[in-house]
């Protein structure tokens, strides 16, 4: 992570770091506070999760939000936690085998990554793809972790092309 806050940690640290924050507010938490935070980022609010110390001793303060916009249907609690703890274990995977994680930036927003690891779930008949976007504040020592859903046509679409425009669905 290429920004002021977060030049101290090294990547992989820092996205275990990330998986470990999420992990402890949906998937450790009881059933009615992951549902409470859920339903809080769900209506668009970005929340406080939690404040780590970092081994420099500043204090990065990790907020949580939800871009939601691509999901295919009604989000619902049980579905996004599901999409979640897939992503999650994916990235968990990657990390653990040491795999290159790509990550890709908007042109002129360098502070606001999406990480190349997805999480596909299938609710109802309908695939749906999630990332992690990761943005960090340019003045204050702040990471907001907002898990997003990509539209998954656009997948199906990109395995089409390269297989000659056969159909996989």
């Amino acid at each position: 992570m290429a920004d002021n806050q977060t030049h101290s940690i090294e990547r992989d640290k820092f996205l275990t770091m990330a998986v470990n924050i999420l992990h402890r507010a949906f998937i450790e938490a009881p059933r009615t506070d992951a549902k409470n935070l859920f339903k809080q980022v769900a209506e668009g609010k970005a929340v406080p999760l939690t404040k780590v110390e970092m081994e420099d001793k500043s204090v990065v303060r990790f907020d949580l939000a939800l871009d939601h916009s691509e999901y295919p249907g009604t989000l619902n609690y049980s579905a996004f936690r599901t999409s979640l703890a897939t992503t999650l274990g994916n990235l968990v995977n990657a990390l653990q085998n040491k795999q290159n994680i790509p990550s890709f930036t908007a042109q002129n927003q360098p502070n606001n990554q999406i990480i190349g690891i997805t999480g596909v779930t299938v609710e109802d008949d309908e695939p749906s793809v999630m990332v992690l976007s990761v943005q960090t504040a340019d003045r204050e020592a702040a990471v907001l972790l907002r898990p997003m859903y990509l539209d998954y046509e656009q997948f199906q679409r990109s395995q089409q092309q390269a297989e000659g425009g056969e159909s996989t669905a």
